[in-house]
């Protein structure tokens, strides 16, 4: 029985189909004995538990003759998202549950979801409805033809669509695309599509050089396979969401910006460094705005002033990297504030060592801007390899 605050989603769980026998004589109760699903759909979830009895439903009425299942990689959704799955997962044996704790994003959910699959062909779609599942039968039909690596649902092949997408999302899915040219072949027209299936073999011959940075899964495959990808675009209109709210913001654009920086110079500088130094960058303005303010216009004196400015800073710092640079281990609650004193700790020293180096060099060789540049780059050094283990506890440093 679903709990009840599943049944006030107006969902109606149906009871699974009878097993039926596919071509190869099987049933998919049997195959639970004599082999793996064919076919794995991963579903990465925030917050969808108005969609996921519907998106199952319709998978189990669309794929009768495929032997699948469904693996829903949530982001310990607070609307309790995992727990629902979990009430289908007791009565259906094809569908499961991972339930990632203190981490998001939606590439780095597909990733672990088909990290988790045996099955030799493997598909994402969106657990809000707005793609076409009943293009899924389609596209393992094409791959299994064996002249095909991916098959990409397509809303700008012809045939497909954008739906009711207002001017300014049509604008930016156009740009994010016209930007992501330099790492998905020529003639691919939806690179920033989040519907697809792909062999298991193409997927293990891109994931050690996957970025699993932000939401574009499609464009970090093309850029991280070698040889590159046989592709095929089946058309599709993309429909409205189903229930619950859209996870698309402001912030989506720097993620997907962070992948192509990731893709173009991640084996020289990482990323997180280059984001780090970007907001570094941008809070010099705010010292110098919140000096400006105290010393010219309040006429503090220049010490206060400039001892403000620098708490000022590094707070504004915090909070930034903590939003950007690390979104996917965002600090909440307590831990915000236990990680907003460990950053201005690892700062303080880090200001210190670039006072310290850059009035060494200077007496040293008499010139300055090569002694500022030397004390900056060190601090900014120190701070993102300290904070990156002190206050975020990066498991990559």
């Amino acid at each position: 029985m679903l709990s009840s605050a599943a049944m006030s989603n107006a969902q109606v769980l149906t009871v699974p189909p009878e097993p039926q026998a596919s071509a190869d004589g099987i049933g998919n109760n049997d195959r639970a004995v004599h082999g793996g699903p064919e076919l794995s759909i991963i579903v990465p979830t925030f917050n969808e538990c108005g969609n996921v009895v519907e998106l199952t439903n319709r998978i189990r009425d669309h794929l009768r003759d495929v032997s699948w299942e469904m693996i829903y990689v949530d982001d310990d959704s607070p609307d309790r998202t995992a727990n629902l799955v979990r009430e289908l997962a007791a009565s259906d044996f094809r569908i499961r549950c991972i339930q990632r704790i203190g981490r998001r994003g939606l590439s780095s959910a597909c990733i672990e979801g088909m990290l988790s699959s045996s099955a030799p062909y493997l598909a994402v779609i969106d657990g809000d409805l707005q793609h076409d599942e009943r293009l899924l039968a389609q596209m393992l039909a094409e791959l299994k033809t064996g002249t095909l690596d991916i098959v990409v649902g397509s809303r700008y092949s012809d045939g497909g669509g954008i739906g009711d997408w207002d001017a300014g999302r049509a604008r930016m899915s156009r740009v994010a695309g016209r930007l992501s040219r330099t790492l998905v072949p020529d003639g691919l027209r939806d690179p920033m599509s989040g519907f697809f299936m792909l062999r298991r073999s193409a997927f293990d011959g891109a994931l050690r050089n996957l970025s699993a940075i932000g939401w574009k899964i499609l464009a970090d495959l093309f850029a991280s396979s070698q040889p590159p990808l046989r592709f095929k675009e089946l058309p599709y209109e993309f429909r409205p969401r189903h229930a619950g709210d859209s996870k698309l913001d402001s912030l989506t654009l720097w993620a997907y910006a962070m992948l192509l920086v990731d893709k173009t110079i991640g084996h020289i500088v990482p990323v997180r460094f280059v984001a780090f130094s970007v907001v570094g960058a941008i809070g010099v303005g705010v010292h110098f705005a919140v000096l400006t303010l105290l010393f010219r216009f309040a006429k503090t004196p220049f010490v206060q002033s400039q001892a403000i400015a620098t708490v000022v800073t590094m707070s504004f710092n915090f909070v930034l990297n903590n939003v950007l640079t690390y979104r996917d281990e965002r600090l909440r609650g307590l831990q915000w504030l236990r990680g907003w004193l460990s950053f201005n700790l690892a700062c303080g020293i880090g200001a210190a060592m670039n006072v310290g180096l850059a009035t060494y060099l200077w007496q040293l060789s008499g010139k300055w801007y090569l002694a500022a540049t030397a004390g900056i780059a060190a601090g900014a050094v120190w701070n993102y390899a300290v904070t990156k283990r002190l206050t975020w506890h990066d498991p990559s440093a």
